[in-house]
């Protein structure tokens, strides 16, 4: 989580294991020089959109891990749009984290039965217009987390766009019990995401259980999760900015 007050020097991959930064810049070039990028552009600094993001969310939406949730934490990133609104078309509850989760209200809660427009509610800008900013207290239990991601291992390590919010938000999750170690977690990615090649990755990393492409699925061997938020990683500044964590902390 480094941009969140921590380091990022952790490496349960061992010493061939290559530099995330590294692996950003190739898959952010690569997408764009292929052409397999889609708006927004340039695919760099983000979570990259992709040609066929909606035929990953059809392959998704087909797994069981999908059919049996009725409760879905989704990213808000232009990728993982198709599995937003499909989620709430087929009756599923999405909630997503408020920006940096800077709110004490720090969730937005999309109830498909309380919602007119799925389209409007879904995107980034329509979620804060249409959707009910929640407390964690307000929360359901999540029964499958959708994250977004720069690249994706085949063991499912994943590497997001380096601000560490993801690993976080299902930190906070956990701490609440909203979450545990069974909880399925997805990535939609093209294939041009997924790599072959060990990842530096540390304690606080959350392992995908779930990668979904156009084409394929993958479900690697399940890894252990963080049980919860690793207080030493976070400043007495971060702590400040993100006002569940000070409540948490204090509790």
């Amino acid at each position: 989580m480094p941009d969140v007050g921590s380091s990022d020097d952790g490496d349960s991959a061992g010493s061939d294991a290559i530099d995330k930064e590294s692996v950003r810049e190739r898959i952010w070039d690569d997408l764009e020089e292929s052409g397999e990028a889609r708006f927004p552009f340039p695919p760099h600094g983000r979570i990259p959109n992709f040609a066929g993001a909606k035929e990953a969310a059809d392959q998704l939406a087909e797994q069981p891990e999908w059919t049996e949730a009725t409760t879905i934490k989704a990213n808000p990133d232009a990728p993982q749009l198709p599995v937003r609104r499909r989620a709430l078309r087929e009756g599923k509850t999405v909630y997503m984290a408020v920006p940096r989760l800077r709110d004490e209200k720090c969730f937005l809660k999309l109830d498909p039965d309380e919602l007119e427009d799925y389209d409007a509610a879904t995107t980034v800008s329509g979620s804060s217009k249409h959707g009910e900013q929640v407390g964690p207290e307000a929360v359901d239990r999540v029964d499958l987390i959708v994250s977004g991601s720069v690249a994706i291992t085949e063991t499912g390590g994943r590497i997001g766009k380096g601000e560490g919010y993801s690993d976080l938000e299902y930190a906070v999750l956990r701490e609440l019990d909203l979450v545990d170690e069974t909880t399925p977690v997805a990535t939609t990615v093209h294939e041009r995401q997924v790599i072959d090649e060990p990842v530096a990755t540390g304690a606080h990393d959350v392992a995908m259980t779930l990668v979904v492409t156009p084409e394929r699925v993958l479900r690697p061997e399940a890894s252990e999760q963080p049980d919860g938020i690793d207080w030493d990683l976070l400043t007495a500044e971060r702590l400040a900015e993100i006002p569940v964590l000070d409540r948490l902390d204090s509790s």
